[in-house]
């Protein structure tokens, strides 16, 4: 039941990308526009997310839920971060490569996801993931685009990271946004998915795919990211699985999973247009694997939920 309505999802995204597309290539919009779209779900749309996630009753629960959402989450992107190392050195990988497979499209992907499978009420523990992939994005993701310094100043500045703070003070504070202001905010985090495929849409009118499909590489990246990289961190969660028997935290973990195989992550294309790093190859990796989770992404929650 959950693989049919991670489907129906799915789909629904896919054909909002291609109404993206088909803005672009009639001339309607130019692919570089997306750049205001970016923008918004940026300052906008994703704080609204991590706010209207966060507006919650505080209970045992959600505690517990929460704990283990940051848990499965820093494990996650350990594993990842070691899976890259041994990719560098095993296959000489490039950094837009590196960095298009350990970067799921979470952020995009798992809200209305979550939202539709499982229910709003779940959105917190998606939050976690979030959280935990801005902080390795703007840390070792930012590293492989640039030979900047981290900068914590600019991370702990970054207006989702201050969101998750002013999140995080609500949650434990026990205070609720009013129903207008958590309605709005309800509303605009809505907004992220749909407005993310539309720029991949936008993004992809202009690659030229007939290149980029010779590049044997991005199959072996496009199936690390929706397959290999899921399989293995499908088979550690079935482990720890073994020794876990209370829902919330199975339901936690169906959560963690769900962020773990989503294509690769459209601020990957972005990094790759500001630093000047092969963007066109990032956004072929993006569409490319955005295409393909039609099919990978509901066999793997199949097999998970087994």
């Amino acid at each position: 039941m959950v693989a049919q309505l991670l489907l129906y999802k799915i789909f629904q995204l896919f054909i909002i990308m291609i109404l993206g597309f088909a803005l672009v290539k009639t001339k309607l919009v130019k692919s570089e526009d997306s750049i205001i779209l970016s923008k918004l779900s940026l300052y906008l749309f994703m704080p609204s997310v991590i706010l209207n996630a966060f507006n919650v009753d505080l209970t045992d629960d959600v505690v517990t839920g929460l704990a283990y959402a940051f848990l499965f989450a820093f494990i996650i992107h350990i594993i990842l971060l070691i899976l890259d190392i041994i990719l560098k050195k095993c296959f000489k990988s490039s950094n837009v490569e590196r960095a298009s497979i350990m970067y799921s499209n979470a952020g995009n992907l798992i809200v209305p996801i979550v939202t539709y499978v499982l229910g709003e009420e779940y959105l917190i523990y998606s939050s976690a993931f979030i959280i935990v992939q801005l902080i390795f994005l703007w840390t070792h993701g930012v590293k492989l685009f640039s030979d900047e310094k981290i900068n914590l100043k600019k991370i702990f500045t970054n207006i989702n990271i201050v969101t998750i703070i002013i999140g995080f003070a609500l949650l434990f504070s026990g205070v609720k946004l009013p129903d207008l202001l958590g309605d709005t905010v309800s509303t605009l985090g809505s907004m992220l998915a749909p407005a993310g495929m539309i720029i991949a849409g936008m993004l992809a009118a202009s690659v030229k795919f007939g290149e980029m499909i010779k590049r044997i590489r991005l199959y072996f990246v496009t199936s690390a990211r929706l397959v290999i990289y899921p399989v293995i961190i499908m088979f550690l969660f079935k482990i720890a699985s073994s020794f876990v028997h209370t829902p919330i935290i199975n339901t936690v973990m169906l959560i963690s999973y769900f962020a773990c195989i989503t294509p690769s992550a459209a601020t990957i294309m972005q990094f790759s247009q500001v630093y000047g790093k092969d963007s066109d190859y990032a956004t072929a990796i993006n569409v490319f694997s955005t295409v393909l989770c039609i099919v990978t992404m509901p066999l793997l929650v199949m097999v998970f939920n087994y």
